[in-house]
């Protein structure tokens, strides 16, 4: 598509105009709420940078109160593509008109313009994207929107009492960006100049213009009292990886079969020991145990209790990793490698993966089981049992 103002074959000129020349008073303290700080910078600064570094931002125009200024310039400074501030209005709506003409008299008129409030610091570079590329494809205008989740009420502001339930499932709250055909919002402000509005999507349906919605960003929140800036300023916790250990042998016995990372095997033997003696599971168990610091299978698991007798491995595997949130952490990867010389490995190996996946709840790319051989040294290489290594690794 082409816009009015686009030569064919020329790239759309596009252009964001961020509207921070309110008070901020809901916030509380000494600065306007655009001029606090969140880990270091601005609320506004970090607002000019989402959309100055976007790829489909070709000029980005603050509008900032009449007196503000010196708080621009101590709190925001020279940014690389980020245009000298025009000054707003007393109104938004008087803020965003004196922006459009702004640059309605630069060299080069956009063909879209993006409205956003200073104060949403958290825009995405996917939201931008989002409605920059509807209005490409010719909508002419754009707001992002998310569903209302909350019951809403219509009430009778004099009374308090309730006219009726509203039907949440038409309703949407809507965000900034807002992107719009240039020449089309310019003219709907100018035109209802007089007009209150409550955004500029408003002005648009006013003047019977067709406005489309995207899906918007939970994360693009609007800061606007105290604690959005408390809950944002300071970093997120570092979480470390831990990586434990864990290293199983079980001695053949007579029997059938052998379980190994909870499959069961055919085999001229079976392995010894207290509970079904599953070797892979037993020391995948302590790596997830040793990458906690909560001791190892024998502490949980006394081989001396008799209930423990002939039990299914999956279950310690099982309470192992149930630990692991317990502790705040995630568990993220897990490696097995079990080591004999019969019986063979290979064709079993997709189901072991799969039942670990399983008993850990894990995705099955999260997982590795495989096995080598000694090269006939040794005790596995007598085929006397089967050892077992493994590695967890946990994010805490």
């Amino acid at each position: 598509m082409t816009s009015m103002n686009e030569k064919p074959g020329s790239p759309p000129h596009v252009a964001a105009l961020i509207v921070a020349a309110g008070k901020g008073l809901r916030v509380g303290g000494p600065l306007p709420k655009q001029y606090r700080e969140i880990d270091g910078e601005s609320v506004l600064q970090r607002t000019l940078k989402a959309f100055s570094q976007h790829p489909e931002i070709q000029q980005v125009l603050p509008v900032i109160g009449a007196e503000d200024l010196p708080l621009y310039n101590e709190y925001v400074g020279a940014l690389d593509g980020v245009d000298t501030p025009a000054t707003g209005g007393n109104t938004r709506q008087q803020s965003v008109r004196n922006g459009l003409e702004t640059l309605a008299k630069a060299g080069q008129v956009p063909d879209i313009v993006l409205v956003h409030d200073g104060a949403r610091p958290f825009i995405s570079p996917e939201l931008i994207e989002r409605v920059v590329e509807a209005c490409l494809q010719g909508a002419a205008g754009v707001i992002p929107a998310t569903p209302v989740t909350d019951t809403i009420k219509l009430v009778n502001p004099e009374t308090e009492t309730i006219v009726k339930t509203l039907d949440r499932a038409a309703l949407r709250a809507v965000q900034t960006p807002q992107a719009f055909q240039f020449d089309l919002l310019l003219n709907a402000h100018r035109t209802l100049a007089e007009e209150s509005m409550t955004d500029d999507a408003a002005l648009l349906e006013a003047m019977n213009i067709t406005v489309v919605t995207v899906a918007g960003d939970a994360e693009n929140m609007k800061i606007t009292h105290s604690q959005d800036l408390e809950q944002q300023d300071s970093s997120p916790p570092i979480r470390l990886p831990r990586v434990g250990n864990g290293f199983d042998v079980h001695r053949f016995e007579a029997g059938d079969h052998v379980m190994l990372c909870g499959i069961k095997i055919p085999h001229n033997k079976s392995l010894a020991g207290h509970s079904d003696a599953d070797v892979g599971l037993h020391a995948l168990t302590d790596a997830i145990l040793g990458a906690l610091g909560q001791g190892d299978i024998g502490d949980h698991f006394p081989p001396t209790d008799p209930k423990w007798a002939g039990a299914s491995s999956d279950r310690f595997l099982a309470h192992a990793a149930s630990l692991v949130p317990e502790k705040g952490g995630q568990l993220v990867h897990v490696d097995v490698t079990l080591i004999c010389e019969r019986p063979k490995i290979g064709k079993y190996r997709a189901a072991m993966k799969a039942r670990v996946a399983e008993i850990l709840s894990l995705d099955e790319s999260c997982v590795s089981v495989k096995a080598t051989t000694t090269e006939g040294l040794g005790f596995t290489g007598r085929r006397e049992g089967i050892a077992a290594q493994a590695t967890a690794t946990v994010v805490i």
